[in-house]
């Protein structure tokens, strides 16, 4: 096992016509760490695209799945596997209905709450104790469906603030890799 290692995965769907929408998240909060990493993502044969690198001093690999959020555990299984990452050193960012937009949660385990993405990585690891940066983005409104409402671009006023929340969301994964979960939680389910 790499113990000096971490593993921060961003989830998404792949395309542009996925690549405003709010369950694209993860892939956005990624984009933001690709940056302070410094480099470029590349190809990976586990079906995803990485970039190695150091970020709040530590070795990281960052990947987005090339896979649809729905069979996303394939791939994030595939580099586990191939960079040898514990569990408890793997980071998976994703959106969260349940939280109000532009909030920040962290935690590890629990169940999927429906987020297809976390149910297909649970399965394939065979283990839900991997820490997680939920980036909520709110309920949908009225009778909306989750799942029209999360495959929809985010709305004007609420980009104006996006880049901002995957800044912050950013932040949230040095703090986790920098001071541990307790730390992080408190640093940022406090605002």
């Amino acid at each position: 096992m790499s113990t000096d290692l971490w593993l921060v995965v961003g989830l998404g769907n792949p395309g542009p016509s996925y690549a405003g929408n709010r369950h694209n998240a993860g892939f956005m909060v990624l984009d933001v760490l690709g940056g302070r990493v410094g480099g470029k993502f590349k190809s990976h044969k586990a079906r995803a695209d990485v970039l190695e690198g150091r970020l709040a001093g530590a070795r990281v690999v960052l990947a987005k799945p090339r896979s649809f959020m729905n069979v996303s555990g394939g791939p994030v299984k595939a580099l586990r596997d191939f960079y040898k990452v514990p569990v408890e050193r793997t980071i998976v960012v994703h959106d969260e209905l349940d939280i109000p937009y532009g909030a920040i949660r962290l935690k590890k385990g629990g169940g999927d709450n429906g987020h297809n993405g976390l149910r297909s990585i649970t399965k394939s690891l065979g283990d839900k104790e991997y820490l997680r940066i939920r980036f909520g983005v709110g309920r949908p409104p009225g009778r909306m469906d989750a799942a029209d409402f999360v495959l929809k671009d985010f709305s004007a006023v609420e980009r104006r603030e996006l880049d901002l929340n995957a800044e912050r969301a950013g932040d949230a994964v040095e703090a986790l890799i920098t001071g541990g979960l307790d730390a992080a939680q408190n640093e940022f389910h406090a605002s």
